[in-house]
Order: C-alpha cells, then sequence, then structure tokens
C-alpha cells in the first residue's frame, strides 16, 4: 500500500524466492521498497522478480537500484531490472564479497557510502553504515517521510541474523544503538522482510544488549 505525502509516497511490493548463503538454501518472502512520485523512482532492494518490480515502477523514470546489503535474496533480480531501465545499482563496497557469490561477472555501477544522500521526488535518503548483518549493510533514513530502510538490519522484534559468514552480532548491536536508536522514536522502520515497527518500539528490546555493553 502506499504511503507518505501526496507528492513523494513509500510502495511496498512483496516478492518470493531464495536466500543461500554457507551450503543452506532457504525460501523467503522479500519486500522491494519504491520510493518516489508519479515521475521518478528508487528502488530498495531488487529481490527475485525484475519484471514484477518494474512492472510496479510502470513508466517512471527509475533513478537508482540501492541495496541495503549483498545477501543473494536482496540483489537477485538488480542486474535485469538495470537492463530494463538504465538505472544504476548502488553498494556499499564492504559487500563486494557477498555481490561476486550471486554476480561473479557483473559489478554493480556505484557505491554506497555513509553519509550519502540520494534525491528523488524532493525526499532526500541519507545512506546510514549500519554493518553486522553483512559488512556492507546500509539502512536509508528519509526523515522527510518519518521512515527508515533498514533492509535486515533491524526488525520487528529485534536485530537481523548473525549466525552466518559476513556476520557479527555484537557489531550489528552496536549499529542498531548507535545509528538507528538515535533518530526520532516515531520514525517508521520499514524492513527486509516482514512487517514494520517503529524505532521506539524497538528500543526495549535492545535494552539488555546494550546495558551488557555490546
Amino acid at each position: 500500500m502506499p504511503s507518505g505525502t501526496p507528492g513523494a509516497r513509500i510502495e511496498r511490493l512483496v516478492t518470493s524466492g531464495t536466500f543461500s548463503l554457507d551450503g543452506g538454501t532457504w525460501d523467503v518472502d522479500n519486500n522491494v521498497w519504491i520510493v518516489g512520485d508519479d515521475t521518478e523512482a528508487v528502488v530498495i532492494d531488487a529481490a527475485h522478480d525484475a519484471g514484477a518490480i518494474a512492472g510496479a515502477i510502470g513508466g517512471r523514470t527509475l533513478r537508482a537500484i540501492v541495496c541495503t546489503h549483498a545477501h543473494n535474496d536482496h540483489i537477485d533480480a538488480a542486474p535485469e531490472l538495470a537492463a530494463r531501465t538504465g538505472a544504476p545499482v548502488l553498494l556499499h563496497a564492504d559487500d563486494l564479497p557477498l555481490w561476486r557469490q550471486t554476480h561473479p561477472d557483473r559489478a554493480p555501477d556505484g557505491p554506497l557510502t555513509d553519509g550519502q544522500c540520494l534525491t528523488v521526488a524532493g525526499v532526500e535518503l541519507t545512506v546510514l553504515h549500519t554493518p553486522g548483518h553483512a559488512p556492507g549493510a546500509v539502512c536509508l533514513y528519509a526523515p522527510g517521510l518519518s521512515a527508515l530502510f533498514s533492509g535486515d538490519t533491524l526488525f520487528a522484534g529485534g536485530p537481523g541474523a548473525t549466525g552466518r559468514s559476513y556476520s557479527d552480532f555484537p557489531t550489528i548491536v552496536r549499529s542498531i544503538r548507535e545509528r538507528l536508536l538515535a533518530l526520532p522514536a516515531g520514525t517508521v522502520v520499514h524492513t527486509g522482510h516482514g512487517d514494520t515497527t517503529t524505532v521506539g518500539a524497538e528500543a526495549p528490546h535492545l535494552q539488555e544488549w546494550i546495558e551488557r555493553g555490546f
């Protein structure tokens, strides 16, 4: 469902596929977030189905395909969507080793860096580097929409998973504590999987780990 102002809005598309890492494969549903207006948009996490994502974009100009991290289920459709639309694929450089596991012959088109600002439909999206779930994991903060796009860094109920390679639990807790809990409590967190939440709702879930020094 669209949300936001009459100009810029947030749309969610749920796509289905698989996540594979460390020799295992799991069925997953992913949230694909589209931020824009009637003329232009960006896609956050091109998961599984480039045709469905392109259909949701319609006749709008796609300005960028932003990858919150490079696990295959968040990037598998990115090259095809880029080929269909001409939009660049953007990824933090620390996640290039993960990217190459899925797309060894196709590099991203540009980097994402901490503090970088992307603008679409008059809305600013600020890149926050939040390692832990993956080394190059990022979130995108849009204060004009009171929105945070958290990828797999923060979910309704707590931090993203850190039980597989390239991940670290103390690091993700520090990222959330230092980068995300500082945002206004009413900021709506649009996650990579599942339901939305708010920064304020998630703060209590992290208090134990913060008190233990992570």
